[in-house]
């Protein structure tokens, strides 16, 4: 029996106070959270300058034993740099870039390597950002305390590039302890991680597991991550967990862009276990009525964050 998706006649009113509670949230914490990313991305841009020294040292060798630095690089010219935008500029492999930026690694069978990095070098130091690393035109040993400046302004170019990652992944902490605390109030365990779903026993929770399911060819298998999994007290052997997927959103565009990943994964999951799946989301934000029709057409519901104590009737 649906809760909340064959209830239209309120969800004007939830999304009112759905959009209240993720802006109250966001001008109390958004700040802080963002402060905390900065001041991590900072030290990290300081390693990065130590290895470089000072961006006066990009040789290849240098780049190849610390691939991870070159998203600082792109950050540290005049105008900062997309990853297309050098792999354009410099005239190189985009896979060379993304392995080094995503998997922090060079490729094992990466061709023309070292003409490659030069190339990379070549661009960086052409456009660097001459204004807060002034010691490349001067040739003085920079001070620390420039050193550290120009730490902080690259690391906040790179935080502000990841802005929206920064903030939905501190939302998305704050709705997986809200989740916690109350379970919890009511008498349920917290598991752990490193398990599957199906090894939950009654009245016990965990966060980020995997699920298997299988493609549709119905041969390859390939793990879902679910935020939490959650085995209700009552449970007896073979009842399914409840599957939560937590969704937070800023903005109503971003929401509509995105609202067919979870339809994907209810998909994948129910062609794996059957129709006795139960996944819903727990939402926070920006869903307006075009979200809400989407995904109860497809047969999902959800809590609203909200109104939490509809957890209860999932079975919890």
């Amino acid at each position: 029996m649906p809760v909340n998706s064959d209830k239209p006649q309120n969800w004007k009113k939830d999304i009112a106070r759905s959009v209240d509670l993720y802006n109250d949230w966001f001008i109390k914490f958004a700040p802080q959270a963002y402060r905390n990313a900065r001041a991590e991305a900072t030290v990290a841009v300081e390693s990065a300058l130590r290895l470089t020294k000072n961006l006066t040292d990009l040789r290849p060798s240098i780049l190849q034993e610390n691939p991870s630095v070159l998203p600082m690089l792109r950050m540290s010219t005049a105008p900062p740099i997309a990853r297309d935008r050098l792999i354009g500029l410099a005239g190189i492999p985009a896979g060379l870039v993304f392995s080094m930026e995503i998997n922090q690694r060079i490729p094992k069978k990466a061709l023309g390597l070292e003409s490659n990095l030069k190339r990379i070098s070549a661009t960086i130091l052409k456009l660097s950002d001459r204004d807060i690393f002034p010691w490349l035109d001067s040739g003085l040993k920079p001070k620390t305390a420039e050193i550290h400046r120009a730490a902080t302004i690259v690391a906040d170019r790179l935080c502000g590039s990841v802005s929206d990652p920064i903030i939905r992944n501190a939302q998305e902490r704050r709705q997986l302890a809200a989740i916690k605390k109350w379970l919890e109030l009511r008498g349920y365990t917290y598991a752990g991680t490193g398990l599957t779903f199906d090894q939950l026993g009654p009245a016990t929770f965990s966060f980020r597991l995997n699920a298997p399911i299988k493609l549709e060819d119905g041969i390859k298998q390939i793990n879902i991550p679910i935020d939490a999994v959650i085995m209700p007290k009552k449970s007896k052997a073979g009842t399914f967990p409840l599957m939560i997927e937590a969704k937070s959103a800023g903005d109503f565009t971003n929401t509509n862009k995105r609202r067919k990943e979870e339809a994907v994964k209810v998909s994948q999951l129910r062609r794996t276990y059957g129709p006795q799946v139960q996944f819903i989301l727990f939402l926070c934000g920006y869903f307006d009525s075009g979200y809400l029709g989407y995904e109860a057409a497809e047969g999902i519901d959800w809590v609203w964050e909200h109104r939490i104590d509809d957890l209860k009737k999932f079975g919890l």
